[in-house]
């Protein structure tokens, strides 16, 4: 009988086909490899921190709110272009409107308890409360001028625009990749800061997540009732999360330090010591004109002596990095752009002061200068050098 009989006991092996790579479960699980691909393409995130503070270092050389305007623009045209799904990226309309909020509250001090800037344009004249002796100075009340609420607008605009430029780094850097590359005698220090970093983004996901719940059953999510209902689970998630990550941490041997040698430990702390005292006067000598000549090479000796107490400071450090970022010709590129706004911001402060800082008294249109605004537009050189991310992490992709 024929081995591929149906009597047959052991029926001939089926043949095996060629298998379409664009189908079947190969191909179902090589979209897997994405994300592993992006994380190696990903841009360093002390890149994206080097820019936004040369962002924010541009913003508190100037009150010009078109100056200031572009700035926030550019900001958030580069936090649209680049951000991803994250937790921590979705923190990013938080902090404008936080910056929203301090413009208010600097106009409402403004009003309310006056202005340093004398005007002769009147608005209104409110009440005013007597004050004692002993506040001199202080007033509550009295005369609103357009000069003094358009000062108290540059002065929150300004502000605003600082917080925002930290908010598009929370949006744009992942802060337990920023922690993998801190020196290791910054660790510790830099546990505590991300910690601190990364709670504004946890705590903005739980509201996003229980509004939208309380919106599903029916329940009001608004007003203060929907408020004192959401913010109670809210503050139990978040004693629940540091529980667990002190635990986490407390399992991993957060702390442990190596052994070394008591000489090596004083000379670390004289490098880092003596390093920051350098960093500090050079500092102060090139802001001053007597100290130019000693500033920069004393500037220049504390930062190499800081660097190598950190350095030192790494040996007691006993924890190891998997896959540490590397800081590429793109993470350069990004870097150098914020550099670079904010050098163009000083040296325009230099040589014209009054077009980065226009007068309310007498009360001006500000102006648009040129060369400062072509340095502002330098910032937006991330959204195309850096790395975009995957479509299945985009805002909109999720979203839709």
């Amino acid at each position: 009988m024929s081995s591929t009989g149906a009597g047959s006991p052991h029926p001939a092996p089926r043949p095996r086909l060629a298998r379409d790579p664009g189908t079947g479960p190969s191909a179902r699980r090589r979209p897997l490899a994405a994300p592993r691909a992006h994380r190696s393409n990903a841009l360093h995130p002390g890149a994206w921190w080097l820019w936004a503070l040369g962002l924010g270092t541009a913003a508190s050389r100037t009150t010009n709110p078109l100056l200031l305007a572009l700035l926030i623009g550019v900001a958030g045209y580069v936090v649209a272009a680049r951000r991803t799904s994250a937790p921590w990226a979705r923190s990013y309309g938080a902090f404008v409107k936080l910056g929203l909020a301090v413009i208010g509250i600097r106009l409402l001090f403004a009003v309310f308890l006056g202005s340093p800037i004398p005007g002769t344009h009147l608005l209104v004249t409110l009440p005013e409360v007597p004050l004692p002796e002993w506040a001199q100075g202080v007033r509550i009340g009295g005369r609103v001028t357009v000069e003094g609420l358009v000062f108290a607008l540059y002065d929150g605009l300004k502000l605003a625009a600082l917080l925002i430029c930290v908010g598009a780094a929370n949006a744009l850097a992942s802060p337990a990749r920023l922690l993998k590359s801190l020196p290791g005698a910054l660790y510790e220090a830099g546990v505590a800061v991300v910690v601190a970093m990364t709670f504004a983004p946890h705590l903005i996901a739980d509201v996003r997540r229980l509004r939208a719940a309380r919106r599903l059953r029916g329940r009001p999510d608004k007003g203060l009732r929907g408020l004192a209902q959401v913010g109670l689970p809210v503050l139990e998630g978040a004693l629940e999360r540091s529980v667990a990550l002190a635990a986490a941490m407390d399992a991993r041997g957060y702390g442990r330090t190596a052994e070394v040698p008591a000489a090596v430990r004083r000379v670390t702390a004289v490098l880092t010591l003596g390093g920051l005292v350098g960093v500090c006067a050079g500092t102060y000598g090139l802001l001053t004109a007597d100290g130019a000549r000693y500033g920069l090479p004393v500037l220049l000796a504390g930062v190499a002596a800081a660097l190598g107490g950190l350095w030192l400071g790494g040996r007691r450090s006993v924890r190891t990095r998997y896959r540490p970022d590397v800081w590429g010709v793109r993470a350069w590129l990004v870097a150098a752009s914020g550099v670079a706004v904010a050098a163009v911001m000083i040296r325009a402060g230099s040589y014209d002061p009054s077009a980065l800082a226009p007068g309310v008294v007498p009360l001006t249109a500000p102006t648009l200068p040129l060369w400062p605004a072509a340095g502002v537009l330098l910032g937006l050189l991330p959204a195309c050098v850096a790395p975009a991310p995957p479509l299945a992490e985009t805002p909109s992709k999720e979203a839709s």
